[in-house]
This record gives C-alpha cells, structure tokens and sequence, in this order.
C-alpha cells in the first residue's frame, strides 16, 4: 500500500470535526479581524506643532521664534500702568518740543515714577515710560538752560555793542 496525502479541505462552510488533518494536530489560529481602512487626507504639519490636548479647550497658539514666556506666566496680564509714568513721557516729549519750561516737571515726575513703581513689587508697571519721561526731562533741563546761556550772551552782546 502506498501512503497519499489526505485530502485537501472543502473551502468554506461547515467542516467535520478533524476534517483532513490528522487527530494529533491543532489548526493554526485564525488571524484578528482588521477593520477596514479609512481613508486619512494628507495634513501638513509646521516644525514645533503641537497636536490640541484631549480635553478640548482653545489654547494660544505658540509665539514667534518658539519664545514660551517663563513659569506660567502664559496668559497672565502685565500689571496696571503707573498714571505718572504716562503724565512723565508726555511732558518730557512736549518739554523737548515745544515748551522747555515742562522738562524740569517731566523730570520730577518721571523719578517720582520710578522710585514708586520699584516700591509697588511688581504690582505696578510703566517703569520704561516713566525712566524715558526722566531722561527726556534731563535733555529737556539741559537744552533749556543753553537756551537761557544763549539769550544771556545775546543780551550782553547787544548791551556792549550798543555802548560803544
């Protein structure tokens, strides 16, 4: 007698218990289900995205240059301006446009500013602006008493060219 091979099991539907393969051996496991494939659009991604966080929610997108402002200070407003500060740089503007007489007050102003916005612990801001209103009150002081050395000198001028 010659040995053949069994015979090949029927394709689908029910088959007997064994049906071909020797009693000995276990029929390989059957493969997981594959869900059928979606379809994803392709989507460009910019270097640094971030995908949104779980939970939904608006969060600001993230500043030029990749700058993350330092311990949580991400949407924290800046503190209320000092009104000084502001009254300072006007006048320290005006002082040197216009009315040299408003640069000594720019000045005292602007120091009162500064002196007040380090006091307040941070609670204060406009240090800038009150600091620009002091130094243009300076240049202001400084081009308002060449103003009075000019007209001294003219007054004495005349009054030595009217003698003669």
């Amino acid at each position: 007698m010659s040995q053949q091979p069994p015979p090949p099991p029927p394709s689908g539907g029910w088959q007997p218990p064994g049906g071909g393969q020797p009693p000995d051996e276990s029929p390989p496991p059957a493969p997981p289900p594959q869900p059928p494939p979606s379809y994803q659009p392709p989507s460009y991604q910019p270097p640094g995205y971030q995908p949104p966080p779980p939970g939904g929610g608006y969060q600001p997108p993230p500043a030029p240059g990749g700058y993350q402002p330092p311990g949580g200070y991400a949407g924290a407003m800046a503190p209320p301006n000092d009104s000084q500060a502001t009254l300072a740089l006007v006048l320290g503007i005006l002082g040197i446009v216009c009315c040299g007489l408003l640069a000594p007050v720019a000045f005292f102003i602007g120091n009162a500013s500064r002196n007040r916005i380090k006091a307040s612990g941070g609670t204060l801001g406009g240090s800038g602006m009150a600091t620009a209103g002091f130094v243009l009150g300076i240049i202001g002081m400084v081009e308002l008493a060449l103003g009075i050395l000019y007209v001294i000198v003219l007054i004495i001028a005349a009054a030595s060219s009217h003698s003669s």
